[in-house]
Formats: structure tokens, C-alpha cells, sequence
């Protein structure tokens, strides 16, 4: 049965809704609507209850999580509540619950009020301490792990905070200004460099601008938007990819992203007051760059040479137009890097971003006189709406073909970075390297789990596999991975785990279930839960490696498991299934390659590098003494220098293109400076030479041999 259909059946209960109807009231003057707010929670209430995937009762740990996340999400930074404040708040701490059941909003209107007041405060707590010089002399720290910060305890304490954020702010500006000052000097003898206290006031009066525009910000968003906030806290108590989407999100969620865009090829979200990086279009000029990671935070943004904008607190509609642009500009980004928590300035060509980079594609490489072929999938692509718009499972086969005809002996499937995409077409990939059988197991709530086959007997692909992960690859790629190596097909090399998302969101327009007569946005909601064929949930987990290779991400917090309120791993019955018996060397290449990799100094300077960066992750204070803070900075960059190196590697190997693609170079010149680019990255790519050995080494077996499970 198809998704949309069971959802259909699974959601027909809810239909009673549409006879639950308000009368709309006159709006208030901060554009707010008693009666859509409580249509709102009515409804997603049902839809929760009755058809997420996890039966959630709503009592007092529900209420809690609500209570927490709805004030961290309107004051992450505790700049706003005090210890007073929190205690008044506290009488509802475990009793929102049974005010969702009544569609009371008590907890949100006190909650909101009180922060309304915090916000007017605000202006003159900044504005006063940035009207003279900090003691930069005093001996103090600050720790931006707020999580951990309590909140203050009374007014004065609220105020000594401020202090703290607002002096750190314009340390990092003095800093910035003294570096430049250094490097101007040094270009140019006659340079007349500022007086500290020149550079210090210009670092206040840039503190205080970049806070006047965010108040501004703030000053323009709506109820909606606050409301919204206090939804998401409700629906995420269910799991992180429960989303409530305002009309406005929605909206952005279903624009067409086929085609081209002219930008950085980045897909953003808005959490809290924060921009953050989603993920990175497949060959656009921010994944080119290489700079900009999912998951890191956009504060500034500047147009080439311009003075940068501070885009915190910015909707998300008005920071994209800044972030967007004509092809050929430079737009550079002062991120906040999920990593080490470090700013860094990233620069960036805009370009027209083609989705054509997001198909797959190929190339061939010789190693010891042997053809083997990397095929890069960037994710799993399908267009439902149009049977002749290409996607991924046919390219696969198609390009798969087209290697055999070059004497290809060997397969790379490149899957990092790949977040997921259609069931359908990793089902159909799969089918491709195996004779038919299991490949995935589906649930959904309250049901037994439904194993998805592989229904063609024709295997495309009977040579050496190897899947090579990361991180990144997830949902769709953990299945794909997760069945090559169940089947025993292909080996998994990459990072130590795979990104763990073993669940299925469906969108819900939620004016489906009411005759109320404006827009109310729709819900994302979890509907099902995957499954490995040998019985293990891909959720948390991902897919452990066969052979891991120390990375960046080695040692940080990352993936599902590192998200408040994931699902849980757990099993179902294994699926009735047969393992191939591909290689007869399978145990002796995995061993050989992790030998190689200990051995390796390379990947020793990497597994250092990891080991650094989450030193970093964890440090989460700094001194505010100027001197102290200029030392740390300094002790900071000589230790960053020791890892500049740390990705500088050159392969003997040389990459090429299928020959079908030359004749493609003819009609389209820039398809051939793309392939040229990206066959240079491949030859300095260290995983990719690594994934070559294993597969070189990797010997086939008898192809009528199996091994019952």
C-alpha cells in the first residue's frame, strides 16, 4: 500500500475535526488570534496523538520537555529570564499538558508577555554598557555553553550577563581590527595604523549597531512567528523531524527547487533566532568551496567588500534575499562552525546552482592495469508527478551499463554527503547488485513490519562493490548500505558510523482536517520507522563501517544520537533472506586495510585534527581579560597551523570520464570544466585512494556459493 494511501486511513478518524470550528475574533494589535491558536492545537493534538508514529501520552515529562524548549526557545541565551521569572513560570511546568487538552494557552500568553517585557528592557541594557569602555583589565570568564549557564538570579545578575556577551562581542571586533591592522601594515609601510582606543570604539559602535538592527528584527516579527515557537516545542516532543510549518515555512517548503538557482547552493532553516546550514546543493559554489558544513550557523552576511549584516534574529525570507545573487558575485559569510564553535569568514563565487549536478555520475581510474569506476549519487532522486523525469535507480543502472562496456572491473559507490531522498529508487539501486529478495523492512505505528523487496532477479552489477560513507549519508543511503552489507555484497568504508535517521516523515496541509477558513500551515510528522533486513533498526545507529577511517567528525557530537528526544534504537524479526558469497577474501581486505590505516601518518595527522576539534567542541569558555583573550587567540593559531596540512594529499591516480560523456562536452563546454574539477578533487582524495586499495585487493568468489542466514 502506498504511503499516501495509509496515511489516508491512518488519519480518517480525524476528520470528525472539521466539525470543530471557532468563530475568528478581532485580531489584537500584535496580529494574534485566540481562536487559530486554538484550532491549531486542537488539531495537532489529534494528529499526534492518534497517528505519530510513537504513542506518546501526554503527562508530565510531555509537559516538561514543552516547558523547557519553549523557554530555551525564546531565550537560548538567557538574556531574558531570571531565576524569578522561572519560578513563576514554574506552576505550569507540568501542567501544559492538561492545558493542550482544554486548548488553554495560559503557559504560552504568561511566558510570551513576560518576554515581550524582557525585549523592551533589552535596548537600554546594551545600550548602556556599550556607551563607554569595558575594564578590559579585569580578570573574568565567560562560558557560551548556555545550556549549562543557570539562569540569573535576579536583575543585577541578568544585567552582569549582558556585560559579559556584549564585552566579548567587541573583543572578538578588537581582535579582528588589530589582525587587519597588522596585515595592512605590512603591505603598505606608510600605513598610520589607530590607537587602541580608536579601534576599541569602533568595535563598540559596530556591537551597538548589530544590536539596534536585531532589535529591529525582533521588533517586526508577529505573533505567528512566536506561536510557531511554542508549537514546534509542543510537536517536537514527539521526535526532532516533527515540525510544525507556519503558512509562511510551508509556503518555502513547497517551492519548486527544480531548475537553477542563482546563489550558494545552500538549503537553510531557521532555528530560534539563529540561520542555520541545512545542507549543501551537490556541486554548488558553497560545496565547490568546501568551506561551509551543514549544521554550522550564518551571524553575518557581506557583499564582497561592503560591511558585513548581521542577519541574527532575521526571518528567514530576509536573509536568503541577502544571501542570494547575481552569478559571479562574492557574497562572505561569518559563520559559526558546528565543529569547534569557532567564527570564520567564508567567501563565495555565486553561481547558477544546476540540479543537474545533484544525477549521478561517473569516472574511471586505472590502478595496477584495472579500470574501476567511482559513481558519485549525490541522493536518492524520483519526480512521482513525471514518469519521464529522470531518476536515480534507472541512471544507476544505465550508467552501471555503460562502465561494463569499458572494461570496468570494479565499483565505488560514493554515497557521503548523501542525505537521503526516495524509498523507491534505494530499493530499486539496491536491486542492482543482488538477484531479488528483502533490501528493507517499513513500520508503522502499532503494526507488524512490512519487508520491501527486490522483485527483478537480474543482478546489473556482479563485480566488487564498495560503498564508501560518511557522516553525512543518511536515511536512503543507510539503507542501501545497510542491505550491501547485510547481503555481504559490498564493503562499507568511511566514517565510524553513518548519520543514523531510520525514520520517514510525511507533510500534512492541516486545513485538510477542519472547515476553518484561513491558512494554517502543515505538519511535518513522523509515520514510519526502518528497519534492516537482519532485524536492526538504522535509526541512532546509522550503519557501522566495515573498515573506518578517521575523519573530521571522528570525536564530535553528531547525528541522531546527538539529538534531544530521537527515537530509540530497537529490532524486529530478521526478514527471511540468504547472504551472498561475493568475495573469498572478504575478512583478509578489511584487515589489510585497517592495518594500512593505523600505519598510515596521514590518517594519524587526521585522527589528531578530530581529536583537536573536539577539544575545541568541549572548551566553551574565554577569557575576557584582553590580554588573556589575545593569548588564547594567538595559542589558537599556532595550533590550527600544525593541522594546515592536515587534507593536502596527491594520488599518483588519474581520473577520467566515461567516453559517453565526451560527446556531451561538444554541446556543453562547462559540463567538461565540471568533470575536470571534480576528477582533480578525486585524485587528492585519501578516502577515495583508500576505498581503490580495498577494492583492488577484494577477490570474487564462486557466484553459485551462498550462505544461509
Amino acid at each position: 500500500m502506498k504511503s499516501k494511501q495509509r496515511i489516508t486511513l491512518l488519519l480518517a478518524a480525524l476528520l470528525i475535526i472539521t466539525s470543530f470550528q471557532f468563530q475568528a475574533n478581532t485580531l489584537s494589535n500584535n496580529n494574534s488570534d485566540p481562536e487559530k491558536d486554538k484550532v491549531l492545537i486542537y488539531i495537532l493534538r489529534n494528529i499526534l496523538t492518534r497517528s505519530h508514529f510513537v504513542v506518546k501520552d501526554m503527562n508530565d515529562d510531555f509537559s516538561e520537555h514543552v516547558y523547557e524548549e519553549f523557554i530555551n526557545g525564546l531565550d537560548p541565551n538567557k538574556r531574558y529570564f531570571t531565576q524569578k521569572d522561572i519560578k513563576e513560570f514554574s506552576k505550569y511546568k507540568y501542567l501544559i499538558d492538561n492545558q493542550l487538552l482544554s486548548e488553554d494557552v495560559s503557559f504560552y500568553n504568561l511566558v510570551y508577555t513576560r518576554f515581550s517585557e524582557k525585549i523592551k528592557n533589552a535596548k537600554s541594557y546594551y545600550g548602556d554598557l556599550l556607551a563607554q569602555p569595558f575594564d578590559y583589565k579585569k580578570k573574568e570568564i565567560i562560558d557560551v555553553d548556555y545550556e549549562k549557564v543557570p539562569f540569573a538570579k535576579n536583575e543585577n545578575e541578568l544585567i552582569d550577563y549582558w556585560r559579559k556577551q556584549m564585552k566579548l562581542s567587541t573583543l572578538i571586533r578588537i581582535q579582528d581590527k588589530t589582525e587587519k591592522q597588522k596585515l595592512n601594515a605590512q603591505k603598505d609601510k606608510k600605513y598610520k595604523k589607530k590607537s587602541f582606543s580608536e579601534l576599541e570604539k569602533e568595535a563598540r559602535t559596530e556591537v551597538l549597531k548589530n544590536m539596534d538592527e536585531l532589535y529591529l528584527r525582533i521588533e517586526e516579527l508577529e505573533h505567528e512567528d512566536w506561536f510557531s515557537t511554542f508549537l514546534n516545542s509542543v510537536v517536537s516532543a514527539f521526535d526532532p523531524h516533527t515540525t510544525y510549518m507556519a503558512p509562511r515555512t510551508k509556503e518555502r517548503f513547497d517551492q519548486d527547487m527544480s531548475g537553477k538557482l542563482e546563489g550558494i547552493g545552500a538549503r537553510l532553516q531557521k532555528k530560534g533566532i539563529y540561520t542555520h546550514v541545512f545542507e549543501l546543493v551537490s556541486g554548488g559554489p558553497a560545496w565547490k568551496q568546501g568551506d561551509l558544513e551543514s549544521g554550522d550557523i550564518i551571524l553575518e552576511v557581506a557583499q564582497g567588500d561592503e560591511e558585513p549584516l548581521d542577519i541574527v534574529g532575521m526571518r528567514l525570507d530576509d536573509a536568503i534575499k541577502f544571501i542570494k545573487g547575481k552569478k559571479g558575485t562574492e557574497v562572505r559569510l561569518t559563520v559559526k562552525k558546528k565543529m569547534d564553535g569557532s567564527n570564520k569568514i567564508i567567501s563565495i563565487i555565486r553561481d547558477v546552482v544546476e540540479l543537474e549536478e545533484t544525477f549521478v555520475k561517473s569516472s574511471i581510474v586505472e590502478k595496477e592495469g584495472k579500470k574501476y569506476a567511482i559513481i558519485d549519487l549525490p541522493k536518492f532522486y524520483i519526480n512521482f508527478d513525471d514518469q519521464n523525469y529522470r531518476d536515480s535507480a534507472k541512471d544507476m543502472e544505465k550508467e552501471i551499463e555503460r562502465l561494463k562496456e569499458e572494461g570496468v572491473t570494479g565499483l565505488i559507490v560514493d554515497l557521503r554527503n548523501n542525505g537521503g531522498g526516495s524509498l523507491k529508487t534505494a530499493i530499486e539501486i539496491s536491486g542492482l547488485f543482488i538477484e531479488k529478495g528483502p533490501v528493507v523492512q517499513i513500520k508503522y505505528r502499532g503494526e507488524d513490519p512490512i519487508v520491501k523487496k527486490d522483485i527483478d532477479p537480474k543482478m546489473q552489477w556482479d563485480g566488487a562493490v564498495v560503498v564508501l560513507v560518511n557522516e553525512f549519508s543518511a536515511s536512503a543511503s543507510e539503507i542501501f548500505a545497510a542491505a550491501m552489507q547485510d547481503y555481504k555484497r559490498a564493503i562499507i568504508i568511511g566514517g565510524n558510523q553513518t548519520y543514523g535517521k531510520g525514520t520517514v516523515q510525511s507533510v500534512l496541509p492541516i486545513n485538510q482536517f477542519t472547515k476553518y477558513n484561513k491558512d494554517l500551515g502543515a505538519l511535518k510528522m513522523t509515520i514510519q520507522k526502518f528497519y534492516r533486513i537482519n532485524g536492526g533498526s538504522t535509526q541512532i545507529e546509522g550503519v557501522y563501517s566495515d573498515i573506518a577511517i578517521p575523519s573530521r567528525y571522528s570525536y564530535m557530537k553528531f547525528g541522531e544520537r546527538d539529538l534531544d528526544g530521537a527515537l530509540a534504537w530497537n529490532k524486529v524479526k530478521q526478514a527471511n533472506y540468504v547472504q551472498t558469497n561475493s568475495y573469498s577474501n572478504f575478512t583478509d581486505v578489511i584487515y589489510n586495510s585497517k592495518q594500512r590505516i593505523s600505519a598510515d601518518p596521514k590518517f594519524k595527522l587526521i585522527n589528531k585534527y578530530a581529536k583537536w576539534l573536539k577539544e575545541n567542541q568541549d572548551d566553551t569558555t574565554y577569557s575576557l581579560n584582553i590580554d588573556e583573550f589575545f593569548k588564547e587567540n594567538d595559542e589558537q593559531e599556532k595550533a590550527s597551523k600544525k593541522f594546515k596540512s592536515v587534507f593536502d594529499y596527491k594520488s599518483n591516480l588519474e581520473f577520467a570520464s566515461p567516453k559517453y560523456e565526451l560527446d556531451l562536452y561538444k554541446t556543453d563546454p562547462s559540463l567538461k570544466d565540471k568533470r575536470i574539477a571534480w576528477h582533480k578533487n578525486l585524485s587528492k582524495d585519501v578516502y577515495v585512494s583508500e576505498a581503490l586499495n580495498v577494492l583492488s585487493e577484494l577477490k570474487l568468489s564462486n557466484k553459485n556459493e551462498i550462505v544461509k542466514n
